[in-house]
């Protein structure tokens, strides 16, 4: 018979309901400690947490990880229905919702903007928050860095080594991976070449205009009551001292974990000290926290 320990570790790929009938790819794990609810940054998948659920099942608590809405296994919008940021918190509101106990939110970057905009919208959606290097206000130059790397292949690649080495040249600090092990962040095209798994429409419809809607995302901050920790990281050109300031000063009960070798990816740069950053967090919340909500929330409206 398997341990208690193992089964915590299996995980298990479903799909999931999203917002205006929006399919979402996921895998989730089993547990008896507090759910924690992963949601990854601009151009991920949920492997983006891979390594890092893992190690939390294998603490004991429940996990559910998803791909964002045209990243993925999940579906993409319609060719006549654009991206807009309302779409993602809405998707979040709904998977959260949709859990029987609020669950600990850990996002990266755009997951966080987004868990920052759910959470304002329905206080109490989750008992606590975990935002991986992002704050409302972030560094233009880490942005452009970021859309040029996604932007620079609008045809795709040649190969998965082709694809490999644009990587190792965007992540020079990262052990250079193999093109075979890429196989999931890419799709195949008729032609033989190689696309990325995000709809290339995300970056002209969401991001390239993000910055626009820092008043509003830095407002949210405002409202969020739960608690909330802040991991960022040292060698981060998307989040800096200055910006991190203004986010606690925004919300002065948060707490912050400053992680000085890691870059804007923290949990893939040093998942160990990224997860043993989550879990101190976590052994020292209140017991309140993973109490259930009141009232049940579906999303059934959105």
């Amino acid at each position: 018979m398997a341990n208690s320990s193992s089964l915590s570790r299996t995980s298990e790929d479903i799909v999931l309901h999203g917002a205006h009938g929006i399919a979402l790819g996921a895998s989730r794990t089993t547990g008896r400690r507090p759910p924690i609810l992963f949601a990854h940054g601009f151009g991920q998948t949920r492997g983006a947490w891979a390594a890092a659920a893992e190690t939390l099942a294998t603490a004991g608590h429940a996990t559910l990880r998803y791909d964002a809405r045209g990243h993925g296994d999940s579906d993409w919008n319609p060719a006549d229905t654009p991206y807009h940021g309302d779409q993602f918190t809405d998707d979040l509101i709904v998977v959260a919702g949709e859990l029987p106990t609020p669950p600990v939110l850990v996002a990266a970057s755009m997951g966080g903007l987004f868990g920052l905009m759910a959470e304002a919208r329905w206080p109490g959606l989750f008992s606590a928050m975990v935002l991986v290097d992002i704050t409302p206000r972030w560094e233009t130059g880490g942005v452009e860095r970021i859309l040029a790397f996604m932007s620079a292949h609008p045809h795709g690649f040649a190969s998965l080594e082709a694809a490999a080495d644009s990587i190792a040249a965007y992540m020079p600090h990262r052990p250079r991976k193999s093109g075979d092990s890429l196989r999931a962040l890419l799709r195949p095209t008729q032609d033989g070449r190689w696309n990325w798994h995000w709809d290339p429409r995300l970056v002209d419809e969401l991001a390239r205009d993000s910055e626009q809607h820092q008043d509003a995302i830095a407002a949210a901050a405002r409202k969020v009551r739960c608690p909330l920790l802040l991991i960022s990281g040292g060698r981060s050109d998307l989040v800096s001292p200055q910006t991190v300031e203004e986010f606690m000063a925004l919300v002065p009960h948060a707490q912050h974990v400053h992680l000085p070798d890691a870059t804007h990816m923290v949990a893939g740069d040093d998942n160990n000290a990224f997860t043993a950053a989550v879990l101190n967090y976590l052994d020292a919340l209140p017991s309140a926290a993973a109490s259930a909500r009141t009232e049940h929330v579906t999303g059934a409206s959105l």
